[in-house]
């Protein structure tokens, strides 16, 4: 039994690597081609683009060209194209669902052999825990790309009303900050420079960015951009009084925060205390803290309260610190 479960967990070692080392390759070729793009022309980057995307559909592995098959035209895998799409993460819907077994069986394998000493049940709770670790990470990096926009927003607002001032027309003025500007800014700009120049109207184009990009001050900018282009007026001095608000925002956002942060901390100690405590105890004293965890008629109930009442707590702080500005 025990070969049998090694040998399972060298497979996914293998299937794992393998899977990392090709997600790490086809990121390292988009950032050469992000590179070798700012000297070369906007038709010669989008070549490259198209030629990448064609070599990454090639290379997909089977397991995972199956995975997209049979979820193709699912609502969930709409969905995580969406969201793979604003973490910026170059992987298909079919190689994410392949991540979260991947992340199961790991999960499993680490918390029956290493963690838990061979209790089955607390592996399984592992796996389970496993499934949500691809989520997290994805999570994680799209709300960190949002937030590096809307904090370098204010800063294009400036770069585009010095070009509009300057005598660029709006697609000019784009251009200018998907060159100039910082990431992930330059890139989302580049995209709707492209899209326009392919035939795309602007308010699609816009649009595209905005579901990649889900701000409200992106709202605000494009709302008034599209207003402007059916009524006119000076959009130069539009974006200036928004770059403004913007940044008003922004620092109030800061203060509120500043100002809840005692509250925030609050809820992750009351959230992970009880949990990492209860893993140590298990890990130092497995005899005293296991009678918790084998005993299925008070323990397991037990648990259960504790794991519901301590959600309950930990969302209801950060439904208290969480003020809409």
């Amino acid at each position: 039994m025990e070969i049998v479960i090694i040998g399972i967990f060298a497979l996914v070692a293998v299937l794992v690597l393998g899977f990392g080392v090709s997600s790490l390759r086809r990121e390292r070729q988009v950032k050469l081609d992000e590179r070798l793009g700012r000297y070369t022309a906007d038709y010669g980057v989008l070549l490259a683009d198209l030629e990448e995307e064609d070599k990454q559909s090639k290379e997909q592995r089977a397991i995972t060209q199956a995975l997209d098959k049979a979820i193709e035209g699912r609502d969930f895998a709409k969905n995580w194209k969406d969201q793979l799409a604003r973490a910026d993460l170059k992987i298909t819907p079919g190689e994410y669902a392949a991540s979260h077994i991947f992340s199961i069986i790991a999960s499993f394998i680490v918390g029956f052999f290493i963690i838990f000493g061979g209790n089955v049940i607390l592996a399984g709770v592992a796996g389970a825990a496993g499934f949500f670790w691809p989520r997290l990470y994805v999570g994680f990096r799209k709300n960190k790309r949002l937030h590096n926009f809307e904090g370098q927003l204010p800063d294009t607002l400036g770069m585009w009303v010095n070009g509009l001032r300057s005598g660029y027309s709006v697609l000019q003025a784009m251009e200018a900050i998907a060159q100039e500007a910082p990431e992930p800014t330059a890139m989302e700009f580049r995209r709707v420079v492209q899209e326009m120049q392919l035939g795309v109207s602007r308010t699609d184009a816009f649009d595209h960015l905005l579901s990649r990009m889900p701000s409200d001050d992106l709202d605000l900018v494009i709302t008034a951009v599209n207003i402007q282009q059916e009524v006119g007026g000076n959009l130069a001095e539009i974006l200036d009084i928004i770059s403004h608000t913007i940044r008003e925002r922004i620092k109030l956002k800061g203060e509120v925060r500043v100002l809840t942060s005692q509250g925030r901390m609050t809820g992750y100690v009351i959230g992970g205390l009880p949990i990492v405590l209860s893993i140590f105890l298990y890990m130092v004293n497995e005899e005293y803290m296991g009678r918790m965890f084998k005993n299925r008629t008070c323990g397991w109930p037990m648990l259960c309260c504790g794991i519901g009442m301590i959600s309950l707590g930990t969302a209801a702080i950060q439904k208290i610190v969480d003020i809409e500005i």
